[in-house]
């Protein structure tokens, strides 16, 4: 079994990675998109907005689709669906096209990013230790990489279909032979009794609540530094547009970092201590841009943000799994969807507040959002697997049990 757990860690680590790389090349390059289907700018949120809102109603069906088959089923087959998705958006001809591919795209990430999340909840349970901020670790390396390559893209003025190509060429086989080796915690018949027993699969959406507003606020703080932080940098703090450009790649780096070590975080000092602490410091990050002189210390506002938001998602997916054992999937794919309400919220809200008062008291409002996590922090420390504060099984326990001994 503990090669079995190995190599289903490994692989399902690889799809968050891939999912990084397809993201960031779509919403990186918006401005040659816009440009090589003469989208308006008064159509082009219209077009953005449906991405996040059909993610949504992916999250939604994947939720009633895991009742018949296992999560690693909808992954494996969502994935190819993504990157083929992301290729279309290069290869199309027409708002026609733009928009079934975007449509595609957004169903399909939905789907994705709910699948992979059940994995992740129940491949930890499996473990008995968190391991979760390290799969969204590898989301953030592979985000890294998609801006690189669509830096590059640009830099050599590449057409859309000709930086996607090669990407899609070598993502695809490789995410669906890794989908081989899935693990799945509770499978379709386990759902269906949580159905049965819980009613409405189970959760308690009274219970979920908090969860999900830390979920939304995360993604209004998140979507405000991918939106706003170039844009910040220039024309707030009078920065060049070179430099405009480093805050959001300062961001996801730290972000990055923090994930890698935030496991070992969670083990030694607890889930709602490493939330609490992520909330004080994106909350400081900020308030430290809202009051910069200047770019560079702007950009220490950011890499602060990076720091602390980057905990805050991965240990609201594993706290929704403790909080219902009995219907983790059903609690995921519930909660994936407030990650796009959260999305959807932040950018429009602080584009708002820009233009009627002023950028750096807009900066404040997710700086006060985020704060409210620390109401909420306890919930981080509901059902009977808390990993940290004494209750993480020991090491020799993580793997190599059967499921008679999980």
């Amino acid at each position: 079994m503990t090669d079995v757990l190995r190599r289903g860690r490994a692989s399902l680590a690889f799809s968050f990675f891939a999912q990084g790389v397809a993201f960031a090349l779509l919403v990186t390059r918006i401005p040659a998109i816009q440009d090589r289907y003469g989208i308006s700018d008064a159509l082009l949120p219209a077009f953005l907005a449906a991405v996040p809102i059909l993610a949504g109603v992916g999250s939604v069906c994947t939720e009633q689709l895991v009742k018949r088959v296992p999560p690693s089923h909808v992954l494996r087959w969502s994935q190819p669906v993504v990157l083929l998705a992301l290729l279309g958006v290069g290869a199309g001809d027409g708002l026609w096209a733009i928009g079934l591919s975007l449509a595609a795209f957004g169903l399909a990430v939905g789907s994705l990013d709910a699948s992979m999340n059940m994995l992740g909840v129940s491949l930890q349970h499996r473990y008995g230790r968190s391991i979760m901020l390290g799969f969204h670790a590898a989301f953030s390396l592979g985000g890294i990489v998609g801006a690189s390559l669509a830096w590059v893209g640009a830099h050599w003025d590449l057409a859309l279909f000709v930086s996607y190509l090669p990407v899609v060429v070598v993502l695809l086989p490789a995410a669906f032979v890794g989908s081989r080796w899935f693990v799945d915690g509770s499978g379709p018949e386990a759902a269906a009794k949580a159905q049965g027993e819980g009613g409405n699969g189970g959760v308690g959406f009274k219970l979920l609540l908090p969860l999900c507003v830390v979920m939304a606020v995360a993604y209004i703080g998140d979507s405000t530094v991918s939106n706003w932080s170039a844009k910040y940098l220039q024309d707030v703090l009078g920065s060049s547009e070179q430099l405009a450009t480093v805050p959001y790649n300062v961001y996801m780096v730290t972000t990055l970092i923090g994930r890698a070590v935030g496991d070992f975080g969670v083990r030694r000092f607890g889930a709602v201590t490493v939330v609490r602490a992520g909330a004080v410091v994106a909350a400081m990050g900020f308030a430290v841009v809202a009051g910069a002189p200047g770019a560079w210390v702007g950009m220490l506002g950011f890499t602060l943000l990076g720091f602390g938001l980057c905990v805050i998602v991965p240990q609201t997916f594993a706290a929704a799994g403790r909080l219902f054992p009995g219907a983790a999937d059903a609690a995921v794919a519930r909660l994936n969807i407030f990650n796009y309400v959260g999305f959807l919220i932040g950018s429009p809200l602080v584009g708002a507040l820009g233009d009627a008062w002023s950028y750096r008291g807009a900066m404040l409002v997710p700086m006060v959002l985020v704060l409210v996590t620390l109401v909420y922090a306890k919930s981080f420390a509901s059902g009977p697997s808390r990993y940290g504060d004494g209750h993480e099984r020991p090491r020799t326990a993580d793997v190599g049990r059967g499921s008679n001994g999980l």
